[in-house]
């Protein structure tokens, strides 16, 4: 009688990561996460004034999903629509927390849904985010970055610091803490190329880096402003070698860097980094006449 070899069972493998661009696609992408909950959601909002995804979490909030949404206290031009906001949330029945820290500015976009899907954004959850800017955003299942998001919701609401676990580390670009010198060590590994697309790209430091960059030899690429097929500039992306990428709130500027509390992901995923690469390549491209904004 032949024995069969027992073997260990393998590891779930969850779906791949999605990089998205297109803004015909951008707001599908967080009412499909919005709704694949069942259980719990966090929402970390900076702007909001869909109403698609307001409706989509008075629905998540009918079927008995417990909704938590942590908000910035303070954003350019007052607190009237952040006040506004708070209110319709809390009508709703949502769980309400502000940003606590006196320094520190939040600019977080983030959504997490049970034990996944995740997604970190550039982009706020608005009309306008959803239609006309150069924005990005990353959905994943993957386990490292939905534990790591929830125990860094956990840490603000709180109004702790509470440290990830390692591979969320691996993931996740947190600022103030951890976003200069995640970002530094990403763009010093670079020995081909960088390219980059950060209209906010101002710090003296960075600046310095990548201009010691090129000098070596490694072709450095920066989309800033102007440009971008017609697109408003707002988001913010860096793709290194063509085998990393970062996209996120964090952007290459001193009070980002340092003085703001940002969530970038990092991506590896081959198919994620040639689109991010085709993106790349589209925005930088001269728009032909008449199709300006039409990168998909």
């Amino acid at each position: 009688m032949t024995r069969g070899v027992i073997r260990a069972p393998r590891p779930a493998r969850h779906p791949s990561d999605r990089f998205v661009f297109a803004p015909d696609e951008r707001a599908s992408a967080v009412l499909d996460t919005i709704n694949a909950a069942r259980d719990r959601l966090f929402l970390s909002l900076f702007r909001c004034d869909d109403f698609q995804v307001l409706d989509a979490l008075a629905a998540a909030l009918h079927r008995g999903v417990e909704v938590s949404v942590l908000l910035t206290p303070r954003a350019k031009g007052g607190t009237r629509r952040l006040d506004e906001l708070w209110q319709v949330l809390e009508g709703m029945g949502a769980a309400l927390c502000r940003y606590a820290d006196p320094v520190v500015k939040y600019h977080a976009k983030y959504i997490v849904a049970d034990d996944g899907p995740a997604l970190v954004a550039s982009l706020n959850f608005t009309r306008k985010c959803f239609t006309r800017t150069c924005d990005f955003l990353l959905v994943t299942h993957d386990p490292a970055v939905v534990e790591g998001l929830r125990r860094l919701f956990e840490g603000d609401c709180l109004g702790k610091v509470l440290s990830l676990p390692p591979r969320a580390r691996r993931r996740l670009v947190v600022g103030p803490e951890e976003g200069r010198r995640g970002l530094t060590e990403t763009l010093e590994r670079g020995r081909r190329s960088i390219r980059i697309v950060d209209p906010k790209l101002t710090d003296p430091a960075i600046l310095e880096l990548l201009k010691a960059k090129r000098a070596a030899g490694v072709k450095v690429e920066v989309l800033g402003r102007e440009g971008l097929r017609g697109y408003e500039p707002h988001g913010k992306m860096v793709l290194v070698d063509d085998e990393v990428g970062i996209l996120g709130s964090l952007s290459l500027s001193a009070l980002s860097l340092d003085f703001r509390r940002e969530v970038a992901v990092v991506v590896r995923d081959r198919a994620c980094l040639e689109e991010m690469d085709r993106v790349f390549r589209a925005l930088a491209s001269p728009a032909a006449p008449g199709r300006a904004g039409s990168v998909k």
